[in-house]
């Protein structure tokens, strides 16, 4: 067993609604194998509002300054109260530039077999940086909205770096850059631009290639076995990600990684589901497969391996499902039998 000097300390946020329940179904396995954690436990959303009147809390954000390695729960950004996005505001304070979301079909018998795609999205810029204004129109105070958002060379060239590295670092052997520069020609024109230039720096090693948005959309739910590593832009990558994870049975499958310089987030990419929370109903595997990601990360390959047979094996082997995947079993009903194959 470790010893609590060789313990890696990591940003422990629990998340509102069933985070809370997913997390602790999450560190019951992850104890089981003795993962080489030590968890700082901190709060943030609407558990931080109730606690400190912020959503996201000093020390929260002091604690992840200090380990660069968090595992987060799902969020809930207070609403009609002036609050700016959680997840937004982490992402900027925190410099973390891509979002990874891997996509890859687990449970047989659906729609597609063979998807198993890693999508890269660029997370400090697009319209979700955008500034945005309203103005008057005779009476009416709110008659015209507007949205400026901005794209810099120096992001649409990393972003893309990243994705290609990532594609030669995890054997991936095509990446498609998905844009809009027929209509958007200097937002998405940049972003084009750039990546044509990366691409050359890979062409003996990665195929390269191009799609509008739109098409990429009409081709992911037609034939979604033929992308591989997909990067983008801010807005198009919420939605192509959210999008794919509906190929292989939703959010309740899909992990994500936020990539920064100094810090790394793993997270379940799901809602809080407040309507849920304190059912012991919840899909506890999002974040179980975020923890197993951060296992790879800090080169616990090992363990994570185990984590990931011991789904395969509860899931499609034993049939063993919450609701959201069809079946009835609760989550500490699922936990136990994670616990079990783990073992």
């Amino acid at each position: 067993m470790n010893t609590t000097s060789s313990l890696i300390p990591v940003t422990l946020i629990p998340g509102d609604g069933i985070g809370p329940e997913i997390m602790a179904a999450t560190l019951k396995i992850l104890e089981t194998i003795h993962a080489p954690f030590q968890w700082d436990k901190q709060l943030a959303g609407m558990a931080g509002v109730e606690c400190s009147n912020n959503p996201l809390p000093a020390q929260t954000l002091e604690s992840i300054h200090k380990t660069g390695l968090v595992l987060k729960g799902p969020l809930t950004t207070p609403i009609g109260k002036g609050y700016r996005s959680v997840n937004v505001t982490l992402r900027k304070e925190f410099q973390l530039y891509a979002n990874v979301r891997p996509v890859k079909m687990l449970i047989p018998g659906g729609r597609f077999e063979n998807v198993d795609i890693v999508l890269v999205r660029e997370n400090l810029e697009g319209f979700y940086a955008a500034m945005e204004n309203i103005f008057p129109v005779e009476q009416d105070t709110k008659a015209i909205a507007t949205c400026t958002g901005y794209t810099s060379r120096t992001e649409c060239h990393r972003i893309v770096k990243y994705a290609f590295d990532y594609a030669v670092a995890n054997n991936r052997k095509k990446v498609t850059l998905v844009h809009k520069a027929n209509i958007l020609k200097e937002l998405c024109g940049l972003f084009l631009e750039e990546g044509r230039k990366v691409a050359k720096e890979y062409q003996d090693k990665i195929y390269y290639e191009e799609r509008i948005v739109d098409v990429c959309a009409m081709e992911l739910v037609l034939i979604p076995e033929t992308y591989d590593v997909i990067v983008t832009t801010n807005l198009f990558g919420d939605i192509l990600s959210d999008l794919a994870s509906g190929l292989i049975g939703g959010l309740g499958l899909a992990p994500g990684i936020n990539i920064g310089n100094k810090t790394v987030m793993f997270e379940a990419v799901h809602g809080s589901a407040p309507d849920i929370a304190g059912k012991n109903c919840a899909n506890p595997l999002a974040i179980l497969k975020a923890s197993a990601l951060m296992l790879q990360y800090v080169n616990r390959d090992d363990l994570s391996d185990r984590i990931n047979k011991a789904i395969h094996q509860v899931v499609i082997k034993n049939n063993i499902r919450t609701r959201d995947l069809g079946g009835n079993t609760s989550t500490s009903e699922l936990t136990e039998a994670l616990i079990q194959a783990v073992q």
